[in-house]
């Protein structure tokens, strides 16, 4: 294919220099320990803070940031508008429309996305330095001055919908569906980000552009920039961009929740080959003072690595599954461990007693201490290697300020995770993994059946 005939060629090549400059900026900063953990606390005149990796090595920045809100500010009976509202910040704004607008990134290779969590509302921006002014210009028209055009609101309004219909036949979204409804009936974590077929058409308008104007503000935002940009050169950036937004948000208070349902088995016929199975409960929140010995117990049991008990049990010594994880997940409002598989229609059954006993089984007796020195070793070595983007530095900095960790975490982390003992780590195994699971099963599954008990 003729490059020339489908893009300009200034913009395929911006495109690939950017692309290839993300992972060098990254590895400019992880290549020097010392300033890989420097993190500087940037306050604008205007009071805008963000927090700054300053590596200047690489013409490139990277922008994350977050708003405190998401789908949980979602209007009653309007779930999705979180989510319609960030599919179209960047499609026009101020006295450009959507193809305008877009053209302008296009040209000079910026990258700019949003997108709606439970609890957030994310954006992302990266750009080559000399783009500097203009990436920042653009993104302060997306957030302030987004046009909410009427085409361009159905044509992601048709998007999604779209989307609700494919979700339909997918076990794998059936079945998270059904946990999180069961989980948090009548909460607002029970509602799907992405909205329902009876919710996502009455969005209006009104409610987008009402919805932005309370939840995007000053006081519920959290900011992170890597790259080549001093603090000096950011602070007058952070005003102007940030600097018009509302200075508080307003947002309907939520109550924290704790999943339900638990001891329930949920099954759902699809007639699709394998059954996929979801599973989870109540979990340990991130400020309390034994997240980190869950989070270590958890990894032991199924955080995702070969060497857990899930994977070992489910997958090399029966071959009931391809893959098998749990994690810990925490919320503003609601803490919980999540874990899923898929496993043939007529080995479910086995499948499932196999996770429910390794889970009981860790919750008795706890890890041993080789697992939880194998545990601690690979937590610590694989910390920075898993920082490998600057993108994704951005987005642990982000996230270390939405869970109130503090600039410090880096260098205190190894600490916190050498400090757990065996003795904790079997305490908390009790505490974490001895409450019950909600389960929901999508296919034909063989020897699991729908129950309505719940745990007491």
């Amino acid at each position: 294919m003729n490059i020339l005939t489908h893009a300009p060629f200034h913009r395929v090549v911006r495109r690939a220099l950017l692309a290839i400059l993300v992972p060098c900026a990254a590895f400019a900063v992880l290549a020097q320990p010392a300033r890989a953990t420097t993190i500087e606390r940037v306050v604008s005149s205007g009071g805008v803070e963000a927090w700054l990796v300053h590596e200047p090595a690489v013409p490139l920045i990277a922008v994350d940031f977050a708003f405190i809100g998401g789908a949980i500010q979602d209007p009653p009976g309007k779930a999705g508008t979180a989510n319609l509202a960030a599919s179209l910040l960047d499609d026009g704004a101020g006295d450009m429309d959507s193809k305008a607008f877009q053209d302008r990134l296009e040209r000079k290779a910026i990258e700019l996305s949003f997108n709606a969590e439970r609890d957030h509302v994310r954006g992302s921006m990266r750009t080559l330095s000399e783009n500097r002014d203009e990436a920042f210009d653009l993104l302060r028209l997306a957030l302030t001055e987004p046009r909410f055009d009427t085409a361009d609101v159905e044509l992601n309004r048709a998007q999604i919908i779209s989307m609700l219909h494919r979700q339909t036949s997918s076990p794998g979204d059936i079945a998270s569906r059904r946990w999180w409804e069961t989980a948090f009936e009548g909460h607002p974590y029970g509602r799907p980000v992405n909205g329902t077929f009876e919710s996502v058409p009455n969005i209006t308008i009104d409610d987008l552009k009402t919805y932005t104007r309370r939840v995007l503000a000053r006081a519920n935002l959290k900011i992170a920039v890597v790259g080549d940009i001093d603090a000096e050169t950011l602070k007058p950036l952070l005003d102007r961009v940030f600097g018009a937004l509302p200075a508080k948000p307003d947002l309907t208070p939520v109550a924290n929740a704790t999943p339900q349902g638990l001891g329930r088995r949920i099954v759902v016929s699809l007639d699709v080959p394998q059954a996929v199975v979801d599973f989870g409960g109540p979990g340990i929140a991130r400020k309390d003072p034994d997240f980190m010995a869950a989070y270590i117990v958890n990894h032991i049991l199924g955080g995702g690595v070969f060497s857990s008990r899930l994977y070992q049990e489910v997958r090399e010594k029966r071959g009931l599954a391809y893959s098998v994880s749990d994690s810990l997940v925490w919320l503003d409002h609601a803490a919980l461990f999540f874990g899923g598989t898929a496993t043939r229609a007529d080995r479910t059954g086995e499948t499932l007693e196999v996770i429910e006993k390794e889970i009981h089984r860790l919750a008795e007796t706890g890890p041993t201490a080789a697992e939880l020195a194998e545990a601690k070793n690979y937590l610590n070595s694989s910390f920075v290697l898993n920082l490998d983007t600057s993108s994704k530095i951005a987005s642990m900095l982000v996230q270390l300020q939405l869970d109130d960790l503090g600039v410090g975490y880096f260098t205190q982390r190894s600490a916190m995770i050498a400090a757990v003992t065996l003795d904790d780590a079997k305490r908390v195994a009790k505490r974490l993994l001895d409450n019950g699971l909600l389960v929901t099963v999508v296919g034909k599954p063989e020897g699991v059946a729908s129950t309505s008990t719940t745990a007491n």
